[in-house]
């Protein structure tokens, strides 16, 4: 079977712009969660979100770049710019085939804030609701449409290969990356541009988690308000951001000289075809995907180093992940360390998955975990070892991160430290 490594990497992640900004947020153990600013959340049971400093003409976008891509879309030109570069590809080089290389993004929620701003403006609110098409962008029908994101990057890019947007909720990013080392395994792709990207903080995406009441309340402490795991928490912070890395089969990165961060080794997706956000217990649809993500990758449980968790900070879901870990990797799930990123940089939605893989290949790479931000009272019913307050050394060659969503899906990825023969 060919075999797919991952040789660039690119983040816009809240407080951090760049991969070695999120590293540092990461270790230091800061949270970049705030009242948020992106609009008026004053009537909002939640006023709390994890936003992305980001200045559109810092990173080369006119105005009329503005007008014509949503932020997401923003968020995964530079990321993917960030991890194309990193990789040593360039933008269009000579040493790849277009036709050869692709696109799988992934987005839970796709342009929501452009397309919701639109409808504003051309909408009368009255009982008809009448469309004044006159008033419309030329760019509504990207806003409306989750895949001109994929499109986009392939635009830039000049990935003429197979090019597509997965949207499977909070697993999105996890589950296109997958896809996109399956299309390189099944040899259709050399490389694939591949990751999530989210721009959710805007009135609506607010106002569908407050009906729901799975965001965090806690706007007298924003800070804070992201505690997985703690026996405190009180739902999860949205945030958004973008992670891009670069795919390639192991032999073509080997003829052009290009050093792997990580081997992307085995994934696997379940559907609990239970419930739109109610979980079975006994996390079993979750542990299925471990299973089959440590088979595809020959592994067993106890080779497993660390586990990036979901880790979104609700009551049930974290509950439904211990069991899930302990179930998928048995007694050894309490003899490693496990952590959630998203007590420092919020939930990112379809995005998430994509920021966990990065931070997978960096723990890789500098033999660290990230810690759990503000876990201060650990929950009893969550008994694994969650890494709280401080990162810490750990060799680190193998790493499982794992996804949940909403719509009962469920992934997983193992990530392995390329051997050296490999990497050479």
């Amino acid at each position: 079977m060919k075999r797919v490594v991952i040789t660039g990497v690119g983040v816009i992640a809240p407080g951090a712009v760049g991969t070695g900004a999120f590293w540092s947020l990461l270790t230091s153990g800061r949270t970049a969660t705030r009242g948020i600013t992106l609009f008026d959340a004053s009537g909002y049971r939640s006023q709390v979100a994890a936003e992305v400093d980001f200045d559109s003409a810092a990173h080369g976008f006119t105005l009329a770049d503005t007008e014509q891509l949503d932020r997401a879309a923003q968020f995964a030109l530079v990321s993917a710019r960030e991890a194309i570069a990193d990789s040593g590809l360039g933008d269009r080089p000579a040493g790849r085939d277009p036709l050869r290389t692709g696109v799988s993004l992934g987005s839970a929620v796709g342009c929501t804030t452009g397309l919701a701003t639109q409808y504003a403006i051309l909408s009368d609110y009255g009982s008809t609701w009448a469309v004044d098409h006159t008033k419309a962008v030329d760019c509504l029908y990207d806003y409306l449409v989750p895949s001109s994101l994929a499109a986009a990057v392939a635009r830039d890019s000049g990935a003429q290969g197979p090019v597509s947007l997965v949207s499977s909720g909070c697993t999105s990013g996890l589950d296109a990356i997958g896809n996109a080392a399956d299309l390189i395994r099944e040899g259709r792709a050399d490389v694939m541009i591949a990751g999530g990207t989210e721009a959710p903080i805007s009135p609506i995406a607010m106002a569908c988690f407050d009906r729901i009441r799975l965001t965090s309340p806690r706007t007298d402490d924003p800070a804070t308000a992201s505690r997985p795991f703690d026996r405190t928490r009180d739902g999860f912070v949205l945030g958004e951001g973008s992670a891009v890395v670069v795919l390639e089969e192991l032999e073509h990165a080997r003829r052009r000289g290009a050093r792997p961060y990580a081997q992307l080794s085995g994934f696997a997706s379940y559907s609990s075809a239970h419930h739109m956000t109610g979980l079975r217990e006994g996390g079993q649809e979750m542990a299925h995907a471990i299973s089959a993500a440590l088979d595809e990758a020959r592994l067993n449980p106890v080779d497993i180093d660390y586990v990036s968790a979901h880790g979104a900070g609700t009551r049930h879901n974290d509950q439904h992940e211990t069991n899930a870990l302990k179930a998928g990797l048995g007694d050894h799930a309490r003899r490693i360390p496990v952590s959630s990123i998203k007590s420092m940089i919020g939930h990112a939605l379809g995005a998430a998955g994509a920021l966990d893989v990065v931070a997978s290949v960096l723990a890789i790479q500098h033999d660290t975990v990230p810690p759990t931000a503000n876990l201060r009272e650990p929950d009893p019913a969550c008994d694994l070892d969650y890494t709280p307050l401080f990162a810490r050394e750990h060799r680190t060659s193998t790493v499982l991160s794992v996804a949940s969503g909403f719509g009962g899906f469920h992934s997983a990825t193992v990530l392995t430290r390329p051997r050296l023969k490999e990497a050479a």
